[in-house]
């Protein structure tokens, strides 16, 4: 019978891998046919695996050599998986000429973007930092977010330190007078960071000048466009016109007033470039009212909706903030007053005042006071009204240098145009209506467990997310949400326009009844007897012209 292993009975190894044998027994083999049984199972070792293409001996020696190396304890128990170990490293990549390119972690380029924030400006010194230090619009975002993170409000320190840097830079290039953080709309890719700024006089004169000649040039291309279509229409055959008169175009407020008193710069992260937002017209803000879109992040993004909306991303945003401004920004009463100036009286009556001052002899009011009655509390920003404006306009009425040129063409007014009157500036919050049962504002103390210390809290029911602290003579309003407002019922898109009436029907359209055929033959005959007659005094007429050619 063959013997196990990997010799014959013929061949000179066979045997030395039979049980029970061992080299200190008396039998054994000659030195030549023990070195060819060595040679024997050295080449059984090195046989490649059809599978793999490895081989056992230099696996076996691979792993003794890791074994030697590391030393490590109790090998018999780990031999398993270090023979698993020296098979994987075997199947692993080595580097070629072309490298691997190292993966960017998202942290750290979260990190690079943000650096520069923590970089000083080159040439600062002791006397830029001390003209800093005297009188900077830089609001300190650290110290109101303390206040509102007693009552669990507001973003991360860090997210908070960064966003203060932020507007420590945007500062450094734009010539603001008055800076705030206004708040953080959430979005479905990126979210905007706001901030709430005011320019000096000079530059405001400036963007008032170049937004009036970009109207003005817009004004231009479209004028000639007109101009061309006229001649086209000249040239083709006119259709009918329509009678169809559009509603008159309101225009929006100028710069430093109303819904465009204070300009707003927009980032989606801190440390990214900050971008001006354009100012707001009627229009947006009117139609902002009839729909509900989620913002995704991208300011140049469209705004696809019914009624559409005159504008991108960007103008919706700015039209939402306007409305969030005018419904939750507010103050303790008696922190602001009217100044006594001339012509408050002319402005008390075409939509009331507009401009308020501090009050230098206000009187902090205690929490207890602000939380049991909202009365303590007014809106120190103006109410837009239906128009889509703070201050109504007539939008048939034209300026005077207009009416002078243009006394033939007057446009039809409608019969009777109600001025649209709003709540004054410095209106108690208490006056606010409710939605349905809830009431439109909740007070609350920051903490119940230290009441001698709390601040008073203040939160919005119409829009979730607006919130107001006080404490003493400090007060602030943010807003973190999603930008839009409270509704009890679910939002239903507005129908359409009804559709146009018919043309007036009348003789010249009234289909008729198709004639019968005696009908027909009789037209016939009759339109053939006047051909006929027609012929005939033709036929007259040239023999009398004749007659009177030949008596010449």
């Amino acid at each position: 019978e063959p013997g196990h292993g990997p010799y014959q009975p013929h061949e000179p190894g066979y045997g030395l891998y039979e049980t029970g044998y061992s080299p200190k027994d008396k039998q054994i083999p000659e030195p030549s046919t023990q070195m060819l049984a060595v040679q024997n199972a050295k080449a059984y070792l090195q046989k490649s695996s059809t599978a793999s293409g490895l081989n056992l001996y230099d696996h076996l020696a691979n792993i003794l050599t890791k074994i030697l190396d590391e030393q490590p304890r109790n090998v018999v128990d780990i031999f398993e998986n270090i023979s698993k170990d020296v098979k994987w490293s075997q199947f692993q990549k080595k580097m070629d000429t072309l490298r691997d390119e190292h993966e960017i972690l998202p942290t750290f380029e979260v990190a690079e973007k943000r650096k520069a924030l923590f970089l000083k400006a080159h040439g600062e010194g002791d006397e830029e930092l001390e003209d800093e230090i005297a009188d900077t619009p830089l609001p300190n975002v650290m110290e109101t977010a303390f206040y509102f993170e007693q009552a669990g409000i507001g973003l991360s320190k860090d997210e908070t330190y960064h966003i203060f840097l932020a507007l420590k830079q945007l500062i450094s290039v734009q010539p603001i007078q008055t800076c705030r953080f206004w708040g953080k709309i959430l979005g479905l890719e990126m979210n905007y960071i706001i901030a709430e700024v005011q320019y000096h006089d000079r530059a405001d004169d400036e963007e008032a000048e170049e937004e009036e000649d970009n109207e003005e040039g817009g004004k231009g291309t479209d004028e000639e466009k007109e101009r061309d279509d006229d001649e086209e229409k000249e040239e083709d055959d006119e259709p009918p016109q329509s009678t169809y008169k559009p509603p008159p175009v309101i225009p929006k407020e100028d710069t430093g007033t109303g819904t465009n008193k204070y300009i707003y710069f927009v980032c989606n992260e801190p440390g990214k470039p900050w971008v001006k937002l354009p100012p707001v017209t009627p229009a947006q803000i009117v139609c902002a009212r009839k729909i509900k879109k989620f913002f995704t992040g991208r300011l140049d993004a469209p705004v696809v909706s019914f009624p559409p909306f005159p504008g991108n991303e960007a103008n919706y945003l700015r039209a939402q903030i306007a409305r969030i401004s005018a419904g939750t920004q507010i103050c303790p009463i008696g922190f602001y007053q009217f100044g006594e100036e001339e012509g408050d009286e002319e402005e008390e009556g075409i939509g009331g005042r507009d401009t308020y001052e501090e009050n230098p002899d206000f009187q902090p009011l205690s929490v207890v006071e602000m939380v049991d009655s909202l009365s303590m509390w007014v809106h120190h920003t103006q109410h837009i009204l239906k128009q889509g404006r703070c201050v109504w306009l007539n939008p048939f009425q034209k300026p005077e240098e207009e009416e002078e040129g243009e006394e033939e063409e007057k446009p039809e007014e409608p019969d009777e145009i109600q001025q649209e009157i709003g709540p004054p500036l410095l209106t108690p919050i208490s006056e606010d209506e409710g939605i349905h049962n809830i009431p439109a504002w909740t007070a609350q103390f920051s903490t119940n467990l230290v009441p001698q210390y709390a601040v008073a809290i203040i939160q919005s029911n119409r829009w979730p997310g607006a919130y107001t602290f006080a404490s003493g003579r400090r007060f602030d309003n943010i807003y973190l949400g999603w930008g839009h407002k409270y509704s009890p019922e679910n939002h239903s898109p507005s129908l359409p326009p009804q559709v146009q009436t018919e043309y007036p029907s009348g003789p010249e359209i009234t289909e008729t009844t198709d004639p019968s055929v005696e009908e027909e033959r009789a037209l016939q005959a009759a339109q053939e007897e006047a051909l006929a007659a027609a012929e005939e005094e033709e036929e007259e007429e040239e023999e009398d012209e004749d007659d009177e050619e030949e008596d010449d």
